[in-house]
């Protein structure tokens, strides 16, 4: 017998070319689905120039622009969206949640009136993990528990849910996946070509950050940790900053990159010391990095992360429980440290520049984890699973 083949509207706070762990982790499903799932794309913009419609990877996406800093361009934002499902209403059979925040509440009560089914992917823990949505209560959370099946991408987000009192039945774990073809290792030699390439300093053991410059995601406590090595150390290479500081994203402080440029002048280190707003190939700078790091105070399951560990490169991370635990074995395919701790973060980094041998085994050990655990299309096959089982579980057509 043939299966059905599903429609799923996917509706996320911002898709390619814009930015973010969700959005990016979506494009990746849907370049791995698109033969087996009819997909289209819902997503908000912080660009008011953006087209309303076009089309990414063969797939129609349409837009609506939102700015984060203006609450009644919110309110009219989430109206707007549920305009946008309602219109599309016959191109989608499942209605898939990248997140979930207030503008989701009229598109449950549209998909509740609807008859179409629900599935969330519960994408950081603090926001839309169900402890938090419990705590939260309200038509938010009432919203949130109309859901056919909710996506945990990390061990942590399932503890959560069986905390917060919901069916197992109703949960998948559902890491996210890396692109392996795309993110590879590199030699020596291509490092520094790479590193000649993109205009970064030659010298040295390069560190690599990429995220948002927000409060949870520390970039600081970086610099801070980096340059109390730097200023003595020989060895140590450029620390380069992949991300925006300067957006309409809620989550993004100005003044943390302000800090630290200033910071940097005034030890002497401003030289040494890389800012990269936007790149369309960000694997060129993980394969010309000798060390990532990832000191953020709370994340789901970090996309860098896994890209850098994918790209073989040496990776130092907080220790989030059931999160980077789950990915690193601390001291053997990385290092973990305490959130926030600058000290245990620089002999960290200490640790992997003055032992190679240690950085070139730990950005191996790396690598296998990823091809093992984490790969795109493993994670693409549960999501189709995750489909098909809505669509047989409440009988509806595709």
């Amino acid at each position: 017998m043939v299966k059905p083949i599903p429609s799923v509207l996917m509706v996320t706070g911002a898709y390619f070319p814009e930015t973010s762990g969700a959005g990016l982790q979506c494009r990746e499903l849907v370049r791995q689905l698109r033969r087996a799932v009819r997909f289209t794309i819902l997503t908000t913009t912080a660009d008011p120039a953006a087209p309303v419609v076009d089309t990414q990877d063969g797939v129609t996406v349409h837009r609506v622009f939102v700015d984060p800093s203006d609450r009644r361009s919110k309110l009219v934002g989430a109206a707007r969206l549920t305009m946008a499902v309602f219109r599309n209403r016959h191109h989608f059979s499942i209605l898939h949640l990248h997140g979930f925040s207030q503008k989701s509440i009229l598109l449950t009560c549209l998909a509740f009136l609807s008859r179409w089914p629900v599935v969330i992917k519960l994408t950081s823990i603090g926001h839309d993990d169900p402890v938090s949505m419990k705590a939260r209560g309200g038509l938010l959370y009432r919203c949130y528990l109309r859901a056919a099946l909710y996506v945990g991408v990390s061990s942590r987000m399932k503890v959560l849910y069986e905390r917060a009192g919901l069916p197992l039945s109703r949960f998948r774990l559902i890491p996210n996946g890396v692109d392996l073809d795309r993110f590879l290792p590199s030699d020596e030699a291509e490092r520094q070509a790479l590193r000649h390439q993109l205009k970064l300093p030659d010298t040295g053991r390069a560190v690599l950050f990429v995220g948002f410059f927000s409060a949870e995601k520390c970039p600081d406590r970086l610099f801070d940790a980096w340059a109390r090595l730097a200023l003595g150390h020989a060895e140590v290479g450029p620390l380069v900053f992949v991300g925006a500081t300067r957006s309409g994203y809620y989550e993004v402080d100005p003044r943390i990159a302000e800090r630290i440029r200033c910071r940097a002048r005034d030890l002497g280190l401003e030289a040494r010391v890389v800012f990269v707003e936007h790149t369309s190939h960000i694997e060129h700078y993980y394969r010309a990095a000798d060390i990532f790091v990832l000191p953020s105070l709370r994340e789901g399951l970090p996309n860098a992360l896994l890209e850098a560990m994918a790209s073989g490169v040496a990776c130092i991370a907080s220790r989030l429980d059931g999160v980077t635990d789950d990915l690193i074995e601390d001291g053997v395919s990385g290092l973990l440290v305490s959130p926030g701790d600058v000290a245990e973060l620089e002999t960290a980094l200490r640790v992997l520049v003055d032992h190679p041998e240690r950085l070139n085994e730990m950005g191996r050990l790396a690598r296998q984890t990823i091809e093992s655990h984490f790969t795109i299309e493993q994670t693409a096959r549960k999501y189709l699973d995750v489909y098909r089982a809505v669509m047989e579980r409440l009988g509806c057509a595709a």
